[in-house]
């Protein structure tokens, strides 16, 4: 039998680094081991029942075959009416489309648009995805360092040093996964003026964590900021974080009509449409009450501040305060050089995230999958005894380091 030869687009990416230690978790426990998971960026709280009986009702009603490629009527509806509400600006049903979840709405757009030698210029830190599928589209991944310092978000400067003739977009990600930083308008002005000086480069917005923010104020969008980008970007938002509907895979972009269209049109050969059962449910969600929304976002916040407070009690990590999602970021450089009780040295956040598992079984994500290092990320997106248990054990860990 001939060996398979395997499209080069598939040697270029690599598996998502988030999903891989999570099956992890899950080996380890199979096998026996106690395992504190503080990998998985999925909420813990289970879909609102108007939700699901909204889905229960499409289908009994039958409403169970083909949609519209876009999306149905009454979801894009729901989708315009509230990013009217967001940014201001009214979209037609010609400029949404949606897909199987967030995830999918990004890829269909750099599929549509990228090709090789375009740039993509990525903040680091970013999505663990977004680097790959950029790649898997042919195109060049541009990783803009984003320090602690500037409060891991862009920087006017940096921005303006990464593009060059060959950049096509800039993908800006609020509030972000992994760190939580949540860009105010202030920020996103000097983001928009150096956009403005450069036409060849559009935008792509994941605000897919936009109703999970602790500062207070709703988060605002590039384009309600500079409306002259209107044009050229593109927003993608979806259900999956804020309703806790991330199985019900349904995801959503807006934007231009001629590059929804391109979307579509790939859409139509890829996938058909998104789920019609899971659509019915997404309007609800949209439409419906949203006091579940408002409480879980109090819950998300005293748990983000406990996690913060315990990490920055643990010998070598500094931790600071998230502005939104469900992520903390914490800063392991304090453990680097040190010895693990049978005499390793922790040379990088890798070595650290190994060690947490091995010896106390906390799972964590290392901060080089996410494009900066030394740091790792723990999803909050658990409950205050999971949560405690999880730092607990990352102190204890630390104190046993010389």
């Amino acid at each position: 039998m001939s060996e398979l030869k395997l499209a080069d687009r598939i040697k270029r990416i690599k598996p998502s680094p988030s999903t891989a230690a999570a099956d992890r978790a899950r080996e380890l426990r199979e096998q026996g081991r106690d395992i504190v998971n503080l990998t998985v960026g999925e909420p813990d709280f289970d879909t609102p029942l108007s939700i699901k009986e909204a889905a229960c009702q499409a289908i009994m009603e039958g409403d169970t075959k083909y949609t519209a490629v876009p999306g149905t009527v009454p979801l894009r509806k729901a989708i315009a009416a509230r990013l009217e509400k967001r940014t201001g600006l009214s979209y037609g049903m010609d400029q949404i489309t949606v897909s199987n979840g967030g995830k999918q709405v990004i890829f269909n757009t750099l599929m549509a648009t990228v090709e090789k030698g375009d740039e993509v210029l990525i903040p680091a830190p970013f999505w663990v995805s977004y680097p790959d599928m950029v790649l898997a589209c042919g195109g060049t991944p541009v990783i803009v360092e984003c320090p602690e310092s500037t409060g891991f978000k862009l920087t006017a400067e940096a921005l303006e040093a990464a593009i060059t003739p060959n950049s096509r977009w800039l993908i800006l990600n609020s509030p972000s996964n992994p760190t939580g930083a949540v860009y105010s308008k202030e920020d996103l002005k000097v983001v928009t003026d150096v956009l403005m000086r450069h036409p060849q480069v559009w935008l792509l917005t994941d605000d897919i964590y936009d109703e999970i923010v602790f500062t207070g104020e709703q988060v605002v969008s590039p384009v309600a900021v500079e409306p002259g980008l209107i044009d050229r970007t593109f927003l993608i938002n979806g259900v999956s974080k804020t309703y806790a509907m991330t199985g019900w895979r349904i995801g959503y972009g807006c934007g231009p009509k001629a590059l929804v269209g391109a979307i579509n049109k790939l859409q139509s050969q890829m996938a058909s449409c998104a789920s019609s059962v899971s659509q019915a449910a997404a309007t609800a969600a949209l439409n419906g009450d949203q006091s579940d929304v408002e409480a879980w976002l109090d819950v998300y916040k005293q748990r983000s501040d406990l996690a913060v407070f315990m990490l920055n009690e643990a010998p070598g990590i500094t931790c600071g305060v998230s502005e939104g999602s469900f992520y903390v970021y914490p800063n392991c450089a304090g453990v680097l050089g040190k010895k693990t009780p049978d005499g390793k040295v922790i040379k990088t956040d890798g070595d650290f995230v190994l060690y947490l598992l091995e010896s106390e079984g906390v799972a964590v994500i290392a901060g080089v999958a996410y494009g900066l290092s030394p740091y790792f990320r723990i999803s909050v997106a658990t409950s205050e005894e999971i949560i405690k248990d999880g730092c607990a054990r990352i102190t204890r860990a630390c104190k046993a380091l010389s």
